[in-house]
């Protein structure tokens, strides 16, 4: 893999098997207006089978662009709104009694599909959070005395509103760390805002979503994104960024080891390799650079990285942490 032949050979491969992401980035544009970053992320998580979370104000397309997205491929989609009253039978299915037939027999829940849209997961308490946080680990759910796999592909892309805090249930550190990226989603540009008042001020129905790629292609391509040539230089630069989230002393950063109350946990080190080798599949490149590190650092160690009191006080969130670090650990 190291030999130049080889790195060639797999560019030409994954140029091969990435052609399907510009027919899913052209069919997901007939519903959703810019958002290239979040659309890029989520086919980061779809490439990696990492879970997203997405966190924005009302009204910017997270949900549309979700849909948009489980639409455009031709997999089994449901969206479930959390609600204060959902139980957790609601989400995973439960035992139901014939009396005809005097047995019980399993009705499965919602999260039997392949992408789960889980809309503003902070509105549920916290037993139900659990059970969906739980089939996203271990793939598998238990109903009564029956253990079931899900599907694969299967991706729960969450959305949470972090300005209404009224009714919510915020999600544990712990479990908040299951998600693979927390994405940051925010308002369009002049020009984009233009465009989507022109395309969505009208009575009639948008231009519906069609499938246009099927599961096989997503399989395939996750299968060409692991053998994506990660240079031992760049493991060894995403540890250091991992650690000095929890030794900031050790890079020179003496100032964050007050601001910091936790680092990030192993699973940053896992995502950020994981999300810098599909970053470069996106960018039809057969090996990663330092930068398709940087340009996912964010997204992957935002939610990980859980500040003092002091930070707090001082207005510092974890970018900001994150920002620092990253300029602070030497690039190989």
């Amino acid at each position: 893999m190291t030999s130049t032949v080889s790195i060639e050979e797999l560019n030409i491969k994954i140029r091969q098997e990435s052609q399907f992401l510009d027919r899913l980035r052209d069919e997901i544009s007939k519903a959703v207006v810019g958002q290239s970053y979040v659309v890029n992320r989520l086919l980061i998580g779809l490439l990696t089978n990492g879970h997203v979370l997405l966190e924005g104000v009302p009204g910017l397309a997270k949900t549309l662009t979700v849909s948009s997205l489980a639409k455009a491929i031709s997999l089994k989609f449901q969206r479930i709104q959390f609600t204060p009253d959902l139980l957790p039978a609601d989400l995973l299915g439960t035992m139901i009694y014939n009396q005809k037939d005097m047995q019980f027999y399993t009705k499965k829940g919602p999260i039997f599909a392949n992408i789960i849209l889980a809309d503003e997961i902070n509105r549920s308490p916290a037993k139900v959070q659990s059970a969906l946080l739980e089939a996203m680990q271990e793939k598998q759910v238990t109903i009564g005395e029956q253990t079931y796999k899900l599907d694969d592909p299967f991706l729960v892309l969450a959305t949470q509103n972090p300005v209404e805090q009224e009714g919510t249930y915020p999600l544990p550190e712990a479990q908040v760390d299951r998600f693979m990226m927390k994405l940051k989603v925010g308002y369009p540009t002049r020009e984009d805002e233009l465009e989507i008042m022109r395309r969505m001020a009208r009575t009639e129905r948008r231009e519906p979503v069609e499938p246009c790629i099927t599961p096989e292609e997503i399989l395939r391509a996750r299968k060409v994104v692991n053998e994506v040539y990660i240079d031992p230089k760049v493991e060894q630069y995403i540890v250091d960024i991992v650690f000095a989230t929890r030794e900031p002393e050790k890079v020179n950063l003496p100032e964050l080891k007050n601001l910091v109350a936790y680092g990030a946990s192993p699973r940053a080190t896992i995502y950020l390799n994981l999300a810098a080798k599909a970053n470069a599949f996106l960018n039809q490149r057969g090996y990663t650079t330092p930068e398709d590190v940087k340009t996912i650092a964010y997204d992957v160690l935002r939610h990980r990285i859980i500040p003092t009191y002091e930070a707090e006080a001082e207005d510092i969130k974890p970018e900001d942490i994150v920002r620092k670090v990253l300029n602070a650990v030497n690039v190989p």
